[in-house]
């Protein structure tokens, strides 16, 4: 089995459809990287997943929003498809097992996993935040350890 790991920000609004009775959630992670050049100039090299997350448990989908930051792991795909100019284009997909937020460029948030063994759902707050670990009072049953 080939795992891939990813954390980066949100491209865009994720997308949630029904596709023969299964939910999914569509979503897209940027990831970039900075290196120095051989002639020690700084450059970004930016890598684009795509994910679908084919799950019952769709409460995540509301909290992933562009520029919020992820962490997603899954199974590897890489597709191929036809491009406008009648080259072959090649794009990195990710068939996600599990995410977690991990928060946002703008705004307090991270705290909600989702996964095969997803024992808790988010708390929304009339301000529609995600509480942070410390202000969470109430005990947690079942921890995964």
């Amino acid at each position: 089995m080939i795992k891939l790991q990813v954390i980066g920000n949100l491209g865009k609004d994720c997308v949630t459809n029904t596709v023969n009775g299964k939910s999914v959630i569509n979503f897209n992670v940027a990831h970039t990287e900075k290196f120095r050049d051989a002639q020690g100039n700084q450059k970004d090299k930016t890598i684009w997943v795509e994910c679908a997350y084919w799950t019952d448990r769709t409460g995540v989908a509301p909290y992933l929003k562009k520029g919020t930051q992820v962490y997603a792991e899954g199974t590897p795909e890489v597709r191929t498809y036809p491009k406008n100019d009648g080259t072959t284009g090649v794009s990195l997909t990710l068939r996600v097992q599990s995410v977690q937020l991990l928060g946002s460029g703008s705004r307090e948030g991270g705290g909600y996993q989702s996964g095969g063994n997803e024992s808790f759902a988010p708390q929304a707050s009339s301000s529609s935040r995600i509480p942070s670990a410390g202000e969470i009072t109430e005990p947690i049953d079942d921890l995964p350890f």
